[in-house]
């Protein structure tokens, strides 16, 4: 997907880019391919791919969930800055907190934003689990959401906390997501979220399945979630 398609198939989604929004997109590629032969941040870097699997499939979640007006969103394990970072520079007024684990990467996304001149964006080195046990940020964010992180009923236990009562957790998954559905139900409920929707679409040129699942927070989650670091993934909540 070049930068000509990029933008056809987001003006036929509704999302028309001005020309600083688009030079903000070419800043990204230009220094996650720079910063990429420094560390670790991604393997895909060659334009096209880019485009369609990093910042189209991020901008995705945008389609079915409105980022309209001055919401709080919270990125959960970002790594290079997906989905909130281009989901920010589509919605210049969503307030955006990334949390991840690699001080390194923090660094990269705190140089990354100063370039790109992006306002309120907060980023925290901390472990999930940790993250949503504190006070600050705990039950405090209009939506949460992750990519590529982990299977769903690990997730939910990482994200849900963070949401307020009456936010949503928006879950973006490849394929097989179906199955990860059916093992999160009792996460899900206990943690305090429902399943309000769910939208399946195939990423355009290469037609690789994609799903969106969107939650909404009914109830506060008991407070003893999320557990230690490390816990959730070893023994999901069953």
């Amino acid at each position: 997907m070049n930068e000509t398609q990029f933008l056809k198939a987001l003006q036929e989604q509704g999302i028309e880019l001005t020309e600083q929004q688009r030079s903000q997109f070419r800043s990204y590629f230009e220094l996650l391919v720079e910063w990429n032969e420094k560390m670790n941040l991604t393997a895909i870097t060659d334009e096209p791919s880019v485009y369609l699997k990093h910042f189209y499939d991020s901008i995705s979640a945008a389609f079915y969930v409105d980022l309209k007006g001055d919401k709080s969103i919270c990125d959960v394990g970002a790594g290079a800055g997906f989905p909130s970072i281009p989901l920010k520079i589509c919605y210049p007024e969503l307030k955006v907190t990334i949390v991840d684990s690699l001080n390194k990467r923090i660094g990269f996304l705190e140089h990354l934003a100063a370039e790109l001149k992006l306002e309120n964006v907060n980023f925290v080195h901390a472990r999930a689990e940790d993250f949503g046990q504190n006070k600050t940020y705990r039950e405090q964010f209009d939506i949460v959401t992750a990519r590529a992180v982990a299977r769903l009923s690990v997730l939910s236990e990482l994200c849900v906390p963070l949401v307020k009562k009456g936010g949503l957790f928006v879950a973006m998954k490849g394929a097989a997501a179906e199955d990860e559905l059916v093992n999160a139900k009792k996460p899900l409920s206990i943690l305090g979220a429902k399943l309000k929707k769910e939208y399946s679409f195939l990423l355009p040129i290469e037609e690789s399945e994609r799903n969106i699942f969107v939650f909404f927070k009914v109830k506060n989650t008991p407070t003893k979630y999320p557990r230690k670091a490390g816990v959730p993934n070893k023994s999901p909540i069953s």
